[in-house]
């Protein structure tokens, strides 16, 4: 599979939640390197540190919504869970021995880039609306997990077996 090229289209314009798609996108491209390499283990750790990112990044991303009061939160919120579902079923596949790399990479890049250019520009306006009344940037608020992201994010790994 070629490597993912990040374009400028897909930024938000929301300095952090850019550089955390453009990690993911990483995350994605190091999977895609191992791809033909048979060292299992490496796959897994990608995987794993994907995964484990990408809970992290919803959860920061729908806190940034929340703060905003972007009233589509809801339905963003069920895309991610429906997605964070795929992704564990392919990791408990990729676990139990399957070869399941492939598919999970072209499932990742594909709902990686049509869920910025969709979803995510969606609440893009709001957000920035709001960061100029908070008189200023407010990722950096958003970018320490809450006590209710942590719970999140527990149960999440709970669930999943992450």
């Amino acid at each position: 599979m070629p490597m993912l090229q990040w374009v400028p289209s897909l930024d938000t314009g929301i300095r952090e939640i850019d550089i955390q798609h453009r990690r993911i996108v990483n995350y994605i491209n190091r999977l895609s390197e191992l791809q033909g390499s048979g060292d299992r283990t490496a796959q897994a750790d990608v995987i794993n540190e994907l995964v484990d990112y990408t809970m992290s990044h919803f959860a920061f991303e729908e806190e940034v919504m929340n703060n905003a009061g972007y009233m589509f939160l809801g339905p963003h919120k069920r895309v991610h869970e429906i997605f964070t579902r795929k992704v564990a079923e392919m990791q408990k596949r990729f676990e139990a021995g399957e070869d399941v790399v492939n598919d999970m990479l072209g499932m990742l890049s594909r709902w990686l880039f049509n869920h910025i250019r969709n979803e995510d520009h969606n609440y893009v306006d709001v957000v920035k609306v709001y960061q100029r009344m908070a008189g200023g940037n407010q990722d950096a608020a958003a970018s320490q997990p809450s006590e209710k992201q942590k719970e999140r994010k527990g149960f999440l790994r709970r669930l999943f077996g992450g």
